[in-house]
């Protein structure tokens, strides 16, 4: 069956959607609370930050801020390819979704070199073609413009495009640069919460996925 592609752009977050860094991400966070402060740090709360920028997770420890930075990065960095994993189907569904002729974007907090990285580890490298990562832009999520500029990349039109995460922030975003969104669950976000923004739509699988951007 040929498939008929619902949208002719579509744009990933990267922790959580197309990699899975979770248990690096909460260990990372962990490590730099416990090194800087003496502090353990309640999972859930992690949890909460992931997808937002390490400058505004860190700002209210105002002088520790760049401390608790440095030291979550440095862990991070040290133990990406020990602690991330791949999500099953990932690189078939990027690899269908190129051969549909969809063109494919990253929009992610990270900066691009562990970006980079972490496409690696996962087996991805090569398979999206545009990242916008950490620093490229002004702001970041859950302002729009991270995406806006990863579509303005793509030469592509924000009607026919999606944006999908695994964070509220990431709906929030999309909603805010005025396209589409896919919220997916197997990543960080908790799916009630996922609901509540009211995103197009709600996956909980890669599969569900597929069948949504592809027909």
């Amino acid at each position: 069956m040929t498939p008929s592609p619902r949208w002719k752009t579509v744009v990933f977050d990267l922790d959580g959607t197309l990699c899975n860094t979770i248990d690096l991400i909460l260990a990372s966070f962990a490590h730099a609370h416990r090194a800087v402060l003496g502090e353990e740090l309640d999972e859930t709360v992690a949890r909460s930050w992931i997808g937002r920028t390490l400058h505004d997770i860190y700002q209210p420890w105002g002088d520790k801020a760049e401390e608790l930075r440095l030291a979550y990065l440095d862990f991070n960095l040290a133990n990406l390819e020990r602690l991330q994993t791949s999500f099953d189907g990932i690189d078939r569904l990027l690899a269908d979704l190129g051969v549909a002729e969809v063109q494919l974007g990253i929009v992610t907090s990270k900066q691009r070199t562990s970006a980079e990285r972490s496409l690696a580890a996962s087996g991805l490298t090569g398979l999206v073609p545009v990242v916008c990562a950490m620093g490229e832009t002004e702001h970041h999520k859950p302002h729009p413009e991270p995406i806006l500029h990863a579509v303005q990349e793509l030469q592509a039109d924000p009607a026919s495009s999606v944006y999908i995460g695994d964070a509220v922030v990431d709906v929030r975003a999309a909603q805010a640069a005025g396209i589409d969104q896919i919220a997916v669950t197997w990543g960080a976000g908790d799916r009630t919460e996922l609901l509540l923004t009211q995103p197009t739509a709600v996956c909980d699988s890669v599969d569900e996925l597929a069948r949504v951007l592809l027909g």
